[in-house]
């Protein structure tokens, strides 16, 4: 999306949310590596005043050793995640009386996807023995909206928001997380998943983009599986004569 595209929209103001289903009680914001699931996850908590979950990724202390070197960090760097990942999941097992709708930019399950890319052999095996004890005392997501993308977009989007950590992301280890991410959510079954294919709109500029996002978000049909395409805003002003 262009420049001019996200000038223009500096004024457009979200509408309200409609009522939520009831059902609608703890929504998954997922995606992969600069896929926007952070931001998305903060602008719908605060459209529905909703109570943010987001994964503390800046107190892995073998996060930024790991994209030095995979192979060797890789066990520390997970094993890291899962335990703070848990720890979360354990306190969501106490709602929150003014906040009735959680969301996270983060699935538990899928802490596996990267396990099964940066491990193998021994340490993979030790993994899935801790991850199969704690999964089933985790909280199931009411709703999972799965942001895909291409790894084009994905390292611009990275390059853009320019952490120096992930300066070092080799661009073949996010064609192999997407093609993962993409394996994954193909056969995901746990929960209502809705799949936006976000990578020719900019929701985190378009705030016209963005209302899109989130009031499909809160619509969709809260069984199966959803495929959606949004339109972005420019060809929408387009198709409209504008």
């Amino acid at each position: 999306m262009s420049d001019s595209g996200a000038s223009q929209s500096t004024e457009f103001e979200l509408p309200d949310p409609p009522p939520l289903a009831d059902e609608l009680q703890y929504v998954i914001i997922e995606g992969v590596i600069g896929a926007g699931k952070t931001t998305l996850a903060k602008e719908l908590s605060d459209w529905l005043n909703g109570r943010l979950l987001l994964e503390q990724f800046e107190e892995n202390p073998f996060l930024e050793r790991f994209y030095d070197d995979r192979q060797r960090w890789g066990f520390q760097t997970q094993l890291a995640f899962l335990a703070s990942r848990f720890r979360q999941q354990k306190r969501l097992q106490h709602p929150d009386l003014f906040q009735r709708t959680i969301v996270s930019d983060y699935a538990f399950d899928k802490d596996r996807v990267f396990a099964h890319i940066n491990l193998s052999g021994d340490e993979l095996q030790l993994y899935e023995s801790l991850y199969k004890l704690m999964e089933p005392n985790t909280r199931r997501p009411d709703l999972v909206v799965y942001l895909q993308s291409t790894p084009d977009r994905l390292m611009k989007n990275i390059r853009k928001r320019g952490r120096s950590y992930e300066k070092k992301i080799e661009r073949e280890y996010i064609e192999e997380l997407n093609d993962a991410y993409n394996y994954y959510f193909h056969r995901y079954n746990k929960s209502p998943l809705l799949v936006v294919k976000a990578a020719n709109i900019d929701f985190v500029e378009s705030r016209e983009e963005l209302s899109l996002v989130l009031r499909k978000i809160v619509s969709v049909s809260y069984k199966g599986t959803t495929y959606w395409t949004p339109v972005p805003a420019e060809e929408s002003e387009r198709s409209d004569g504008g």
